[in-house]
């Protein structure tokens, strides 16, 4: 015979939300895109799957591992289940929202699932909340994305934000001047994902210095950048140190409360990503808190950059809300009035449905805080007493 089957058991890295939890996780994402409402992001809702074609291609490609895939019975087309918003939004823009003036302000919030979690994440469904600036390719518009994201999270009551500043396409640049062979630029690339400085001076003379120099352009911004100014780059790789330079410029301008750390040679975890990189953190906490970057701009595509919150770390880092008070309604009720009244006041009630013998032992099971007693919410702990005292 075959074991019962048990219902509670899920596939790793999924998990149900229950009641506290899941309200307070719209509570936040609520919170979330009314702030980037007010600065001007219009929310879209793009589905939960594609077809693969589509959903994967261009940014999406670098996304391929992580994506479900379905059989749609009726095209017979293979589909996928998004693992990031990012890519959708981007399509939306380039396609539904092409005619629309630009630079094109989007938000967005809504699950993700992922073929596979980290050791550090193991979750695999989450809920993505984000921002999306599409049509212009400035530092003010880098610096604006950030700065809105700072204030979402400063909205939910997330404080001493830091936000760390990272240049992917600096390391290649630098590669590329000098001439390096395929399996000379991976040995580089092990050589600083792994901040390793005795593997990166035994890299060819060319670039040895330079980027030995780099494992130092990382920590606070007014310590490292001075170093990344004084190194001799090639002028592509200047040109993004310039870049990284006025964006950090405005954003002590317009969040002087944000604290900006650099990491010139970081580039894991920023898949479709072309330009300047940032990721969200919390004092005291070890998870980012979100991401985000530049990405377009090449092979006919629009430059746009976008950031995106993680609820899942988030959640793990709010203080919860305290819960409203629970009012059992007894069967005789009240005035519907009455109950709006109580409702505005904070009470969530609670209608019952069957008769009590006990109406306060009937609130203690339903944990319940108060009791509706001609009228008026009495406190349970005080209803049991009173009722002690009517019934001796």
């Amino acid at each position: 015979m075959s074991e019962p089957i048990n219902r509670a058991l899920l596939p790793a890295g999924l998990r149900d939300v229950l009641p506290g939890e899941a309200a307070f996780e719209a509570t936040v994402v609520q919170s979330l895109l009314a702030t980037f409402s007010a600065h001007g992001y219009d929310r879209v809702k793009p589905p939960l799957l594609e077809f693969e074609d589509s959903l994967l291609d261009g940014l999406g490609a670098d996304l391929a591992a992580q994506t479900f895939r379905v059989m749609d019975p009726v095209t017979q087309r293979m589909m996928g289940m998004r693992a990031d918003m990012t890519v959708q939004v981007a399509r939306v823009a380039s396609s539904r929202l092409a005619r629309e003036p630009r630079p094109l302000r989007l938000s967005y919030a809504g699950d993700v699932l992922r073929v596979k979690g980290s050791q550090l994440r193991p979750d695999r469904q989450f809920i993505q909340a984000g921002l999306e600036l599409i049509g212009c390719d400035t530092p003010e518009a880098d610096a604006e994305v950030i700065v809105v994201a700072a204030r979402a999270l400063d909205a939910i009551g997330v404080r001493h934000v830091s936000v760390d500043l990272t240049l992917p396409p600096l390391v290649p640049l630098i590669l590329d001047a000098a001439g390096l062979s395929e399996a000379e630029k991976q040995d580089a690339r092990h050589a600083l994902d792994h901040k390793d400085a005795a593997e990166v001076a035994a890299l060819p003379a060319s670039v040895a210095h330079t980027l030995g120099r780099l494992l130092d352009v990382c920590g606070p911004f007014d310590r490292a950048f001075p170093v990344l100014e004084s190194l001799d780059l090639p002028p592509p790789a200047r040109a993004w140190q310039e870049r990284l330079g006025a964006v950090a410029k405005r954003l002590k301008a317009l969040a002087p409360c944000v604290r900006l750390t650099v990491d010139a040679v970081e580039n894991r975890g920023f898949e479709y990503h072309t330009g300047l990189c940032y990721t969200f953190f919390a004092q005291g906490w070890r998870h980012h808190l979100g991401r985000g970057g530049r990405y377009g701009g090449a092979n006919g595509r629009e430059p746009a950059t976008g950031a995106s919150l993680f609820l899942h770390s988030l959640i793990g880092i709010l203080p919860k809300p305290k819960a409203a008070p629970r009012l059992l309604v007894p069967l005789d009720g009240a005035d519907p009035d009455r109950l709006d009244a109580l409702r505005g006041e904070g009470f969530v009630t609670i209608a019952a449905v069957s008769p009590a013998a006990d109406w306060t032992a009937e609130a203690i099971r339903l944990n319940c805080t108060h009791l509706l007693e001609n009228g008026r919410p009495c406190p349970v702990g005080d209803a049991q007493s009173s009722n002690q005292r009517e019934h001796p």
